[in-house]
């Protein structure tokens, strides 16, 4: 039988002697419904590879392509120039345009090729330069994510099982589909287009998801990621504040 716990004389709330109650929020619905956005979902693709004849880029513009057609505003990140993290300052051009291009997007793709079974050294040095705050403004947390990855042979999840732990570690809301992409060679045409097959309507599929899960979290995300240990954190160091400055 399972547990039951007494709410106590009056209707009390369960003790619950380790938590702050001054930081304890219940959910309400309200919140989650406000008046939606009408402006097109701002996506960012990121993508992994910088050679000439690149099928993770060329997966990254079907996407969007597709996105567009799904009504949102896409915008790209060309990785070739980007120094390695810690190799430069965060003011380099490079840099500066990512971190913008992060905080512009209510949503992001990111599609990688899989490369000795783990997303590319380029796919992980966008990840790392974007932090996950700079100030108050944190460039990725609450957004909506869609993972992709191409592979040279037979399919493989390895590249999108680890931009899911990205994705998760960056705080983002990063949709149940995603698109792996076997003997991607075979997959597209001479002019970069990819040709009708089930690994296409799966992209399909990815793309509509995203744009509906970022039309469904754009406008609450702040409210989603609301945290009660972030809120006695804040509380904490104003009281440190106040209490410095009366001395």
């Amino acid at each position: 039988m399972a547990k039951r716990f007494s709410t106590g004389r009056g209707g009390a709330l369960p003790d619950l002697p380790a938590a702050d109650p001054r930081h304890l929020r219940k959910p309400h619905t309200e919140a989650l419904r406000p008046p939606f956005s009408t402006h097109p979902p701002r996506i960012l693709i990121l993508y992994g590879s910088l050679r000439q004849v690149s099928y993770s880029r060329l997966l990254a513009e079907e996407s969007g392509r597709l996105l567009e057609y799904f009504g949102a505003e896409v915008r790209f990140f060309d990785p070739s120039g980007l120094p390695l993290p810690d190799d430069a300052p965060a003011s380099h051009p490079k840099v500066q345009e990512l971190r913008e291009l992060s905080e512009w997007s209510e949503g992001q793709v990111w599609v990688s090729p899989e490369r000795h079974g783990a997303i590319t050294g380029i796919m992980k040095a966008q990840i790392d330069w974007i932090p996950l705050a700079i100030g108050s403004i944190r460039p990725t947390q609450g957004k909506t994510l869609a993972v992709m990855q191409v592979s040279g042979g037979s399919q493989s999840f390895n590249a999108v099982n680890s931009l899911r732990l990205l994705g998760r570690w960056m705080r983002m809301i990063t949709i149940p589909n995603q698109s792996s992409v076997a003997k991607a060679y075979q997959e597209f045409d001479p002019n970069g287009r990819m040709k009708p097959s089930s690994y296409y309507d799966r992209v399909v599929d990815v793309c509509e998801e995203l744009v509906k899960f970022t039309l469904l979290t754009r406008d609450v995300s702040d409210y989603l990621v609301d945290r009660y240990s972030e809120r006695k954190e804040d509380a904490e160091k104003l009281e440190q504040r106040v209490r410095l400055k009366s001395v």
